[in-house]
């Protein structure tokens, strides 16, 4: 069957300038970082540092502050817990995730760890609910030197004096049905690519590091979330999203390599959480609930290793 052609562009041909253009002019706000993020982040201050850790100028849709979250009474001597949301703006739970873990359960932490957590790194994403920035870049794509994508640069540059102390980091995400819908068409458009048609797991997941596993840790994380909400099985090829599933609700990515946000420092412990809200089975409550006791987990398990 012949798949449908994207609206933007020529089929086997890469987008120039005219067609990023063009899908700019396509994307409209459709909720307020300032409202939804920022607001929450002003609450925190009260108990927390917030840091700055640059500005998005995307005139004329406006300029977002990029701020982080930090444990006040910072000590040295103690782990860095890292952990960030919204890297791609349109995964709602990895955002409002980890804005309640700060919320509700950070304080828990005082003393044991020192935590850093970015909760938005891509509010023009967020306000638009889409995956990449304004310039047709996915940063979860773009952790890397020189990166294109200035979300990815800006949060390196906050991590880089603690990337060889993180113990460990979680990364929120979601998995969609606008991925195969929208996303990956989009993807296949601008590459100049044929769109290949996936399939999008039913549950929640983990997306572990091919190049150093920590097999117990992700399935402390799992055992976890399985209490808030369901875990994704394997397809009929023993398989997620395409890649082989190492473990029940695990596969495996080179976190590093890919240039993912998860393999942007040393830590020993890291992982990406794969949410999915469009399931019949779960809530959006669920969804928050379950990123949330993902990254309670995480620094749980972490912190008795050491």
């Amino acid at each position: 069957m012949t798949q449908p052609t994207y609206p933007i562009g020529t089929p086997g041909q890469p987008w120039g300038m005219a067609e990023k253009a063009e899908w700019r002019s396509r994307q409209r706000k459709r909720r307020s970082y300032a409202d939804d993020v920022l607001s929450v982040v002003e609450r925190l201050r009260a108990g927390y540092d917030v840091e700055p850790y640059g500005e998005l100028d995307y005139a004329p849709d406006g300029r977002y502050p990029l701020l982080a979250i930090r444990s006040r009474g910072w000590r040295d001597e103690l782990p860095v817990a890292l952990v960030t949301g919204g890297v791609h703006g349109y995964e709602t739970s990895g955002v409002h995730g980890a804005l309640r873990f700060v919320e509700r359960h950070a304080a828990d932490y005082a003393g044991r760890v020192n935590l850093l957590v970015a909760p938005c790194v891509s509010p023009w994403a967020y306000e638009r609910i889409h995956r990449w920035n304004v310039h047709a870049l996915d940063p979860n794509r773009s952790f890397r030197e020189d990166s294109p994508a200035a979300e990815s640069a800006a949060l390196m540059r906050l991590v880089a004096p603690l990337r060889e102390r993180v113990l460990v980091h979680i990364d929120l995400h979601e998995t969609t049905d606008s991925d195969e819908s929208e996303f990956r068409p989009a993807l296949a458009a601008r590459d100049g690519k044929p769109f290949e048609p996936g399939e999008i797991p039913d549950g929640f997941y983990l997306v572990d590091d091919t190049e150093h596993p920590q097999p117990e840790f992700q399935q402390a994380v799992i055992a976890a979330v399985a209490k808030v909400t369901h875990i994704a099985p394997a397809d009929r090829n023993g398989e997620i999203i395409g890649s082989p599933v190492v473990a029940p609700g695990v596969i495996r990515y080179a976190l590093r390599e890919l240039g993912l946000c998860a393999g942007i420092t040393r830590a020993r412990y890291k992982t990406t959480t794969e949410v999915y809200p469009d399931s019949p089975r779960a809530t959006p409550e669920q969804c928050n609930a379950a990123q949330v006791a993902a990254v309670c987990a995480a620094i749980e398990f972490a912190l008795a290793q050491r």
